[in-house]
């Protein structure tokens, strides 16, 4: 059953109140935008139904639309103030790139696979998000030519922290990713002060792995962890 505008309004009030909220993401920045941007629209046709449960669902070519808990809760830990030029790892379906367009100043989103690219901006485009630039590249490298950046966000799994994205942080920016092995991995924050950085563990986690020069060379999981 389609969802009409009134029902999505719902869906996504919920969402804030019961998967977010209740859950300890207090920064009402982040929650205003969770709860502005529809999550639905990001989300392939024959799963719509299910945009608004706080799980990971699959968008294609083997990637996935992360839980809207971790969305928040990794949008939380960079801290923006609306200031900043942020950069995202891995584009996939644009939903986090929306939630950091109403978060900072100017978006860098990154995607390796182009067909996705393609249909986030597409989708951005559709929701009149002007301050995204989606950029078809190896994102393990980073963006050297906008740096600094004041956040830095990875959605895929990295085996170490790459060191261009350390190198293109801002003094006082974080950097926000996960780190391990392709089956599981830990949430990590690393501030940056000067030349010095601060690491955080914050969770357990498990994304898709980062493919390019200073991640994985392969997705290594088995066809079951695909969709």
């Amino acid at each position: 059953m389609m969802m009409n505008e009134d029902d999505t309004r719902e869906a996504r009030e919920r969402m804030v109140e019961q998967q977010l909220h209740k859950r300890g993401i207090s920064n009402t920045r982040v929650l205003d935008a969770m709860l502005r941007v529809p999550r639905h629209v990001f989300v392939p046709v024959e799963n719509r139904n299910l945009a608004y449960v706080d799980a990971p669902l699959p968008i294609g070519h083997h990637q996935t639309i992360s839980q809207p808990y971790i969305v928040a809760l990794m949008s939380e830990l960079l801290d923006l103030d609306g200031s900043e030029t942020v950069l995202e790892i891995g584009t996939g379906s644009g939903y986090q790139a929306a939630i950091l367009a109403q978060l900072a100043r100017r978006v860098y989103s990154l995607e390796r696979i182009e067909e996705l690219a393609n249909e986030a901006r597409q989708k951005l485009d559709s929701l009149e998000l002007d301050n995204i630039e989606v950029i078809v590249t190896d994102g393990s490298c980073g963006l050297p030519e906008f740096a600094p950046y004041g956040g830095i966000i990875v959605t895929a799994a990295a085996p170490n922290v790459p060191e261009p994205m350390k190198e293109q942080l801002d003094d006082g920016g974080k950097l926000v990713l996960p780190v391990g092995g392709q089956s599981g991995q830990m949430l990590e924050c690393w501030i940056r002060r000067a030349d010095r950085f601060r690491q955080k563990h914050v969770v357990p986690v498990s994304f898709v792995p980062l493919i390019g020069d200073y991640g994985w060379e392969t997705d290594e999981r088995s066809s079951s962890s695909w969709w």
